[in-house]
């Protein structure tokens, strides 16, 4: 979400583990792969672009002409922002200007002889750039009337080999017209070079559009593509594949096959691979085309599985309490794995509610205040199993972390009411449902440009029929959520709630929804500058006192990224979870610097109202509309769910819940591990030990057991010795990996982990020892 200035300068803000660590060059070579979706190597001849160039201020549309004189302007470094070169506060148009010899080396070295490359770095935040006076390029949001979406921060601009702006073996103008906008501007964050296209512009080792897929635990095959863009030419060359050893990097397996493609008639491999154990193995691919011996590279790391496959037998899973407001409509879908078909039986249900005895779905609304303890049991022709669900009746819901799906991680923008129902029919499809998995959230993007002559608010064309969604949603026996600002727009600049809270809180009743976010952005134009507490409080009072009007409970959830301390207060203005922090990205820095900064919040947590680090960003990601696999590894992904559950986060999945891979799914059904967050104790997580780059976290339970996370943030394996004073424990105690659902033994005074991956997890649970 990028319109809005409040918005904007969360987004950008930098989290660091403390005290910062070097990434080892193997780790930042994967990242960096897969984050481009593909590297490439190459031998030709690159120019590179002198660093200091001419500097003015202003804007003359003579000075792109390669004859103007700039003998008079400045000088300038486009290494970094004008704002640190002298010029600190300037927003508007300044100049670049350099001159350079281009070879006609380039030119005649060049396979395929199609363009040279211009490469310029980031440009904050718009420009336009010329050779020569001709102009070949131009982005950004103030510029030719370019718009925000249509920004890429690092230009790459191209221009024939043929075209006569080219100067060859004489000298040559690049000049950048640049516009900013707010914070630092110019040229800066290279590179600044210049070359002759190569196969590695056109040819893409395709490792996204497959998933791997796993046979068992240790089997694993994928499908990799080989694709060009090479109008009227067929490439052809070698495809090898290389899996290696995550620790000492010895090849474990190596495939090579000769390739052929053409933009038309891209090349497919399909590899298959039985790993020595559960861990992440590195895997490299390499294309080197016949003609040209160039090389095209992409690396991932390949996923690895630890939560066990459930068992034909029934176990009932998900929250153990449920609260419901007197009165107000009850949903409740009993979450149980197990074969299929499965009868379903609750005893001592409050009056007003039933049950769907082929479903396990609870429904209905009851009047009765109080604590009804209900027996639920699920049975198939394997056995059966029974569990006590306490349904609390009164005034405070959301007395578990809200577990579910919401759309922004993926779709951004782009969601509509076709991928909402997707991610409810996988919901169900792919048994998540089974493990507890129970809302169906929409972001930002569902709403018309105007409201009715009413003042009522509508869906636009995305949306067509928002109750006959909710009921789609809640037929399956799930819950919908629901996005707002209190401003008058939306982040994404769509209509808020301003003005309108009381109108829109019966709107979203009267379709039945269960869950709003409601998310700071533009009101940051109504309140004064550096709000105070009473005026960052204001708009959630407003909400909150809207939503006890209607007759049916809707989780409220406050997104305004942590300002004035929202955790020690959000629960005094109706909020059942509130955002601690800015918008999470798919990253290590960004994940691990929201989840492991969560102390002063940890203490506030509690049944009904909870910290939200932001949603999950497992799977396949991308803010809309298009996805990929998440940049973080698999190792990162098993501490980012571990975290997540230690602190009592809500538990929002961000990915395309239609394309779900095997890795995925099973680091998202995992019983043991969800209970630790769904523990009806509800409290947050606290750090107790940091030593040797593994910090230590340990949360209370409700059965008197403790829930231990071991996370090493280091760059290499590592191991450590676990304290049981540290972490207030006496006596015996035995120990279960939660991942592996695994008895490790019993065990007095200490416990020896013998090595953690990189930035991986050890999750356990420590109880009172058998007699």
């Amino acid at each position: 979400m990028i319109t809005f200035v409040a918005k904007s300068a969360n987004e950008r803000e930098q989290f660091h583990l403390r005290p910062p660590k070097k990434i080892m060059m193997k780790r930042l070579f994967l990242w960096l792969c897969v984050l481009a979706a593909g590297c490439a190597t190459s031998n030709d001849q690159q120019l590179s672009l002198p660093t200091v160039w001419r500097f003015h201020l202003g804007d003359d549309p003579g000075w792109s002409s390669s004859d103007f004189s700039d003998a008079s302007w400045d000088t300038i470094s486009v290494g970094k922002s004008w704002e640190s070169q002298g010029h600190a506060g300037y927003d508007g148009y300044a100049w670049y200007r350099v001159k350079i010899v281009i070879p006609s080396s380039l030119k005649s070295e060049a396979y395929p002889n199609t363009q040279l490359k211009i490469s310029l770095g980031k440009i904050d935040d718009g420009d336009e750039v010329f050779l020569n006076g001709k102009i070949i390029g131009q982005n950004g949001a103030h510029l030719s009337a370019l718009q925000d979406g249509n920004k890429r921060w690092t230009r790459v601009y191209r221009i024939s080999l043929t075209d006569p702006a080219i100067h060859w073996d004489q000298d040559n103008v690049i000049a950048v017209r640049v516009y900013d906008r707010g914070e630092d501007g110019g040229m800066y964050a290279g590179p600044y070079q210049i070359a002759a296209e190569d196969v590695s512009d056109f040819v893409q080792v395709d490792d996204q559009t497959d998933d791997f897929h796993f046979e068992g635990q240790n089997q694993v095959h994928k499908q990799i593509f080989l694709r060009s863009t090479l109008e009227g030419q067929s490439l052809s060359g070698t495809l090898q594949v290389e899996v290696r050893n995550p620790e000492g990097g010895n090849v474990l397996w190596q495939k090579s096959v000769p390739a052929s493609f053409s933009p038309d008639s891209p090349f497919s491999y399909q590899y298959s691979v039985d790993l020595p154990d559960t861990a992440a193995y590195p895997v490299y691919y390499q294309f080197t085309d016949e003609r040209s011996s160039k090389i095209v590279t992409a690396s991932e790391e390949i996923p690895y599985l630890l939560t066990p496959a459930p068992g034909p037998k029934p176990r009932i899973n998900g929250a153990s309490v449920v609260g419901v407001r007197p009165g107000h409509p009850f949903l409740y879908r009993i979450a149980a794995t197990g074969s299929r078909p499965m009868q379903f039986a609750a005893d001592a249900l409050p009056d007003g509610l039933h049950l769907d005895q082929t479903t396990g779905i609870i429904s209905g609304s009851t009047s009765t205040t109080g604590t009804f303890p209900v027996k639920i049991t699920a049975t198939n022709t394997s056995g059966s199993d029974t569990r006590a669900l306490q349904i609390k009746v009164g005034s405070t819901i959301g007395l578990t972390p809200a577990m579910g799906w919401n759309s922004w991680n993926a779709w951004g923008l782009s969601v509509n009411a076709d991928k909402v129902k997707a991610a409810a029919d996988a919901m169900v499809k792919q048994g998540l449902v089974n493990h507890g998995w129970t809302y169906i959230n929409i972001d930002d993007g569902w709403e018309q440009p105007v409201r009715a002559a009413d003042g009522e608010i509508r869906t636009n064309e995305k949306f067509p029929d928002m109750k006959a969604l909710a009921d789609y949603v809640h037929g399956e026996g799930l819950k919908i959520g629901i996005y707002s600002s209190p401003g008058p727009r939306t982040c994404g600049g769509f209509l808020g709630s301003w003005q309108h809270e009381a109108q829109d809180a019966h709107t979203y009743a009267r379709w039945g929804i269960d869950y709003l976010k409601y998310d700071w952005c533009s009101y940051g134009q109504i309140a004064p500058p550096n709000p105070d507490l009473t005026w960052l409080q204001k708009p959630y009072r407003l909400m909150d006192s809207a939503l006890h009007t209607i007759n049916r409970d809707i989780y409220f959830s406050l997104c305004q990224y942590g300002m004035g301390d929202v955790w020690t207060w959000g629960a005094q203005v109706g909020g059942n979870s509130w955002r601690t922090t800015g918008d999470i990205r798919d990253s290590w820095q960004s994940m691990a610097g929201i989840g492991f900064h969560q102390e002063a919040a940890a203490p506030h947590s509690a049944p009904g109202h909870w910290n939200d680090p932001d949603m999950l960003v497992v799977g396949r990601v991308g803010w809309g509309p298009n996805l990929h696999h998440s940049h973080l590894t698999p190792d990162e992904q098993y501490t980012h769910i571990s975290l997540w559950c230690l602190l009592s986060a809500p538990l929002l999945i961000g990915c395309d819940m239609s394309q779900l891979d095997d890795f995925t799914l099973n680091l998202l059904t995992n019983d043991e591990v969800l209970q630790v967050d769904q523990d009806p104790l509800g409290q947050g997580a606290r750090q107790v030990a940091e030593a040797d780059s593994m910090l230590i976290y340990e949360k209370a339970l409700a059965d008197g057991s403790k829930a231990i996370g071991v996370f090493n943030i280091s760059s290499k394996a590592a191991g450590t010795s676990l304290s049981f004073a540290t972490l207030g424990l006496s006596g015996a105690r035995q120990l279960r990996d939660l991942w592996r659902q695994k008895t490790l033994g019993t065990f007095t005074g200490n416990y020896a982990v013998k090595s953690i991956p990189s930035h991986g997890v050890l999750l356990i649970r420590a109880s009172a020892a058998n007699p």
